[in-house]
């Protein structure tokens, strides 16, 4: 069997080669050759601050395996992200953070994300659920509040960070009395 493969030349030109012979025009380096996913990537993630040492992880599975209202995973030097977990109807509590962008992602879950320039107006409404993207430039009133009847799981990416290394919050109530002294 012999396929025709086209040349790079001035005009059509085609050469007769062997099926045989013709490589994937796709490539895998070795390390790629492995399932993405490997079998010690179900077993449970240790759930506490690896920064700011590199650091790697199925982010899927560490948001929705947390069970704290906020966890810090990694604090660095300029970034930081915690994974956070919302009771049926509980919310984050409006915010602000004057100085620095917040990015949001929910990988389970449904709820309300309510955003705006001051705190008796969050004309920004929308609704969010699993694979929503949310992101609250600094200066933006913000409050994220579960709807659905389960969790929901979310994690935040804080650019510069915004909680000691380390913070660990089992509910917002916790959460609420650490960041008022």
């Amino acid at each position: 069997m012999y396929f025709y493969v086209p040349l790079v030349c001035p005009s059509p030109c085609y050469v007769n080669v062997p099926a045989y012979s013709i490589a994937p025009t796709y490539g895998v380096y070795p390390y790629q050759q492995q399932a993405f996913f490997r079998e010690e990537d179900r077993v449970p993630i240790r759930l506490k601050d690896y920064g700011p040492e590199p650091y790697v992880v199925n982010i899927n599975q560490a948001t929705k395996q947390n069970n704290t209202f906020r966890t810090a995973l990694w604090t660095g030097k300029h970034l930081q992200l915690t994974l956070m977990s919302l009771k049926v109807g509980e919310d984050i509590g409006l915010e602000i953070h004057p100085h620095l962008d917040q990015f949001l992602r929910v990988e389970q879950g449904q709820g309300i994300v309510r955003m705006g320039k001051t705190k008796n107006n969050l004309n920004f409404v929308r609704r969010i659920g699993d694979d929503s993207a949310i992101f609250i430039p600094a200066g933006t009133w913000h409050n994220v509040t579960n709807t659905g009847n389960g969790p929901l799981k979310l994690y935040s990416i804080y650019a510069p960070p915004q909680h000691p290394h380390g913070t660990v919050h089992r509910t917002k109530r916790e959460a609420m009395e650490t960041e008022h002294h």
